[in-house]
């Protein structure tokens, strides 16, 4: 029978200098799309498949996180009495998850953060959910690799098209056959190809699920890209004595690990926002008027 996914591991130690100032005293993952700290979309994203236990690893000065998912009685005995109750809602949809936290002392790399959550995971399958990546479709991405876990009980990565021009900023991966819609076998993983060398323009995104034998290869992985353990080289190592699929993913990728993503994000979901929505799409028509009449 095959076992249930239930567990997800959210990294969120980095030290997010690609927002400094802002992240200075602030965990990067904190910063909000419009008024939703940016980790919450991803807990929703777990809770929407099917995850029932959530471990974020964490590192300094990311404290916030974890009172961002607790109870604030102040804050809600206020709301309460003031008969706030849409923003109470809110408030509240926070702390009825089922989170667990574990401190990353020394940042070695992503590998090694996911090393963190061996005794969390046990011998159960588990999801990696990186923070950098907001996915939007139908389907949670998440869900999607479970229900290809379901069908092959095997390591499966998400992967997504990108441009031909663009494989040295990310892991591509060397496919092999297909064996269903949208799922790869995986030959190998090459690191930041140069477009001539790149064997596929499918790119590693930031969700994965991967069996409990990682750990063992975690544990004696050798640093690698940067003097840190990277979790991709040791799925390679893991590829090579069990197999690893790649799941083609169709939806809307947000990248939100820099700044022009991360503004361009804000745009299109306040573009959605019941709040601020017309507003703002009054805002850019003017804004696109106003420079237009300057050229």
């Amino acid at each position: 029978m095959t076992q249930k996914v239930k567990k997800a591991v959210i990294p969120a130690a980095g030290l997010g200098t690609r927002f400094l100032p802002a992240t200075k005293a602030m965990a990067k993952e904190m910063l909000p799309i419009v008024d939703k700290p940016t980790i919450q979309f991803i807990v929703e994203e777990a809770l929407a498949s099917g995850i029932e236990d959530i471990l974020i690893v964490t590192g300094k000065g990311k404290r916030p996180i974890e009172d961002h998912f607790d109870a604030n009685i102040e804050l809600e005995t206020n709301l309460r009495e003031k008969g706030k109750t849409e923003l109470l809602k809110l408030v509240e949809e926070t702390t009825d998850v089922n989170l667990h936290f574990i401190r990353q002392s020394h940042p070695k790399g992503l590998g090694h953060a996911v090393l963190q959550a061996k005794a969390f995971v046990g011998n159960e399958p588990f999801v990696v959910m990186l923070g950098d990546d907001l996915m939007d479709d139908t389907i949670p991405l998440t869900k999607q690799l479970i229900n290809d876990y379901e069908r092959t009980t095997a390591s499966t990565i998400a992967v997504m098209k990108v441009p031909h021009e663009d494989t040295s900023k990310y892991c591509i991966i060397n496919p092999g056959n297909k064996i269903g819609k949208g799922l790869y076998n995986v030959k190998s993983f090459v690191e930041k190809p140069k477009p001539e060398e790149a064997p596929s323009d499918l790119a590693i995104i930031g969700r994965y699920l991967l069996t409990p034998e990682i750990f063992k290869v975690l544990e004696t992985q050798e640093p690698g890209s940067g003097g840190e353990i990277q979790l991709t080289d040791a799925i390679d190592t893991l590829n090579k004595t069990q197999r690893v699929f790649a799941h083609q993913y169709e939806g809307k990728r947000y990248d939100v690990g820099d700044k022009f993503g991360f503004l361009k994000t804000s745009i299109e979901y306040g573009l959605s926002h019941p709040e601020v929505k017309d507003q703002l799409r009054q805002f850019i028509i003017e804004t696109g008027n106003k420079l237009s009449k300057e050229k």
